[in-house]
């Protein structure tokens, strides 16, 4: 159980609808973590939702290096498509190594290293990131049962042992290119993420992502 509270809260119109964006703080950490809301989320039905870890590069910088930026947009398209969703922005860069050191890691990355070998080499744990925070953030927001896009197991299995309900995965296949396929078949091999690619038949395209990747040349 983290010590969260929630701060502040507003309107954040988007591309993909209007939100209720909320803001959370953690006493403890001083680390500050964002939920965007759309729709009645506490009515006690399954809510479609996402935990999407923070990452500036994908993100904000359109980094093809992974596909956490595809992610984010995805994410958002769907739950505005249900008219009915969270997004837990949570912020642990670089799986909670933070920014510098992520691209300390992207750094032995071009050396060769995969993803987790250049955690590794670092010092860190492959994984650093704490989801419990978010289970906690779930449950203030009064969500009871979730349908969660993730391709991720770790995330289920916190957010699991936490109490929450997980009614659904719900795949979240998007973004791979000539960049990132690496990384891509890393997570699935290393870490256990449910991933489709190379070629494979994909879950959940988001055409409007998928044209911005650029094709092999």
């Amino acid at each position: 159980m983290s010590d969260i509270k929630c701060i502040a809260q507003a309107n954040l119109p988007t591309k993909f609808g209007t939100f209720r964006i909320v803001g959370f703080e953690s006493p403890s950490t001083k680390k500050e973590h964002v939920a965007l809301v759309m729709g009645d989320v506490a009515d006690g039905k399954p809510v479609l939702a996402r935990i999407h870890s923070e990452c500036l590069t994908g993100d904000a910088l359109h980094s093809l290096k992974c596909d956490c930026g595809f992610q984010l947009k995805t994410a958002l398209k769907q739950i505005s498509e249900a008219g009915r969703g969270v997004l837990i922005y949570h912020r642990e860069e670089g799986r909670g190594i933070g920014l510098i050191n992520k691209i300390r890691a992207y750094a032995l990355q071009d050396e060769g290293m995969d993803t987790i070998e250049a955690n590794l080499a670092l010092g860190f744990a492959a994984d650093e990131r704490d989801f419990t925070v978010c289970a906690d953030i779930f449950n203030l927001l009064g969500v009871q049962q979730i349908r969660l896009l993730t391709n991720n197991p770790q995330k289920m299995a916190t957010l699991t042992q936490a109490g929450l309900n997980i009614v659904e995965r719900v795949p979240l296949n998007v973004g791979e290119n000539r960049y990132n396929s690496h990384y891509l078949d890393t997570k699935k091999q290393k870490m256990g993420h449910f991933i489709i690619h190379n070629g494979e038949e994909h879950a959940l395209q988001c055409p409007h992502c998928q044209s911005e990747v650029p094709t092999e040349k």
